[in-house]
């Protein structure tokens, strides 16, 4: 009984600074993708729901359109970790993010009593984009310098950000997928770290985290042992500057970078996969990740 006391009494001081804030939660694929999984996050972010935390969720789920790829044939490609996107797979991307997993993601907070609500960057000119252009760069998989065509891939113009403070303050729960829209009307598909993190600064939130597969980032890529529980902004740019972590990681990396540059105190990288890492990581000093800080 005392034990549980002195835990009460640790996560009250907690409890009380949160209340009221946002946080914006960034899902992976895989997190969503397996039944078991996805259900006890939910009930993870239901609790901090509960504790008066208002949650805006977004996710991707290229892991997911990457199987749907694979059963209808259709070939992917994947740059420096960035996906081209061509006619396929924007109509892919439109089926998956804002369709199955939009849907999935909505029926289990539902099924625990939350008011979600399904979006994508497109509703309300959430997220206004403007097509990427053709870039030079080196692959770094090849080590050549080549001309690429991401396709109908986004960069971010600016957040619209007055239907989720609408939804917010009316106590729903905002579930984005990551597409956004151009002046012209064009459907774009956007990596989904960069719009969490854009969200982020638009709402001003207090937290942004980033639920993956890994736990955190590793300083031996083979090596889970060797997470970093905290860094620095400038140790951040130079691990980024480095190179030294998966592909994966790194638009995750430069998308954080740029939110703290822009006056954001911290975010968070943490296994979305591991039961209660999401509570372990707010309300607890030793965190379940990493967290980059100003």
């Amino acid at each position: 009984m005392q034990e549980r006391l002195d835990q009460i009494k640790r996560i009250a001081p907690l409890v009380a600074r949160f209340r009221g804030k946002v946080f914006v939660v960034k899902l992976s694929g895989r997190v969503t993708e397996e039944p078991a999984i996805w259900s006890a996050l939910a009930e993870d972010i239901c609790v901090c729901v509960q504790m008066g935390i208002r949650i805006v969720i977004l996710h991707g789920g290229g892991k997911q359109m990457e199987q749907m790829a694979a059963e209808l044939g259709i070939p992917q490609q994947v740059i420096n970790g960035r996906r081209v996107t061509d006619d396929a797979t924007l109509r892919l991307a439109m089926m998956t993010f804002a369709g199955s997993i939009n849907t999935q993601i909505l029926g289990t907070l539902q099924g625990l009593g939350l008011s979600a609500v399904g979006l994508s960057g497109v509703d309300a000119g959430l997220v206004l984009a403007s097509k990427r252009p053709v870039q030079r760069l080196v692959d770094r998989e090849t080590g050549e310098e080549r001309d690429v065509d991401f396709g109908h891939v986004g960069d971010i113009e600016s957040i619209q950000p007055a239907l989720l403070l609408h939804l917010l303050e009316r106590g729903y729960l905002p579930v984005i997928a990551s597409l956004g829209v151009s002046r012209k009307g064009e459907i774009l598909n956007i990596n989904a770290d960069t719009i969490a993190s854009e969200i982020a600064i638009a709402l001003q939130a207090d937290k942004l985290i980033l639920l993956s597969n890994t736990d955190g980032i590793y300083r031996d890529l083979h090596d889970p042992q060797t997470r970093i529980p905290r860094l620095s902004r400038q140790e951040a740019e130079t691990l980024y500057s480095s190179q030294s972590i998966g592909a994966g990681m790194l638009p995750k990396l430069k998308s954080i970078l740029s939110l703290l540059e822009r006056g954001v105190q911290s975010a968070h990288l943490i296994n979305g996969l591991r039961p209660n890492a999401l509570l372990q990581e707010i309300f607890t000093e030793e965190g379940s990740g990493t967290t980059i800080h100003r």
